[in-house]
């Protein structure tokens, strides 16, 4: 169910509220599901990225924790994280600090649903790699999936690869009941949230010149879609 532990919140959509830690004196924030997902999740990312250099951007980076320990693990990659939130962008900025590592860029403030992503404006690369983004799209509106593959049609690289962390129903199927409970309470929270449908996700990728290439299963009931362009 989304990386959540028993007796914890079922989604969080802003860290440091909603009974998550508060951030630390220099404001970094800690996520209990990085330390419970970064390991499986670099495995995937890594078995694309490994031997290759360039720019990945991560859509929705949260904490910072991942992009950090991401960048550790990758020193030919440049990592551009981003969030829409600005308690996020403290966070990640803060992990930036912590970490001291040279290919991990200052945050950005990004809304992933804009049409528009002024990547120049920004001081950043026209084209990634990679990008990723975990656990935002069913705590967000649909016009943030839309938004962010429109951006990735527009941004990735000919041999790039998006990949999409988190819960996700099956050809409209949830693949435990667990997943199908934490649907609901998304729905009822927000009737614009929800656990996205792989059917969608395709066709909507499909319109931006991608195909969803690989569905690789994670703990906790998530998974990764990966997505290329279009042979």
């Amino acid at each position: 169910m989304a990386d959540q532990p028993p007796g914890k919140p079922e989604h969080v959509a802003e860290f440091g509220k909603s009974g998550t830690p508060p951030p630390a004196a220099d404001g970094r924030l800690d996520a209990g599901a990085f330390h419970r997902n970064h390991a499986p999740i670099w495995a995937v990312l890594w078995r694309f990225l490994q031997n290759r250099a360039g720019d990945a951007l991560e859509i929705g980076s949260g904490t910072g924790q991942h992009v950090v320990e991401f960048a550790r693990k990758s020193p030919t990659i440049v990592w551009w994280p981003s969030d829409h939130l600005e308690s996020h962008i403290r966070s990640i900025a803060a992990w930036r600090e912590h970490a001291k590592l040279g290919n991990v860029r200052a945050p950005t403030q990004l809304d992933a649903g804009q049409a528009d992503w002024r990547l120049a404006e920004r001081g950043m690369p026209r084209e990634f790699l990679a990008m990723f983004c975990a656990n935002v799209i069913h705590i967000a509106p649909w016009a943030v999936a839309e938004g962010l593959f429109a951006g990735a049609g527009r941004h990735l690289r000919t041999d790039g690869r998006l990949f999409l962390y988190g819960p996700f129903r099956r050809d409209g199927e949830h693949n435990s009941p667990g997943n199908a409970t934490f649907d609901a309470n998304l729905r009822r929270d927000n009737p614009e949230w929800g656990v996205r449908d792989t059917a969608d996700l395709r066709a909507l990728a499909a319109a931006h010149g991608l195909r969803l290439t690989e569905i690789v299963e994670m703990p906790s009931n998530n998974a990764i879609l990966a997505f290329d362009r279009k042979p």
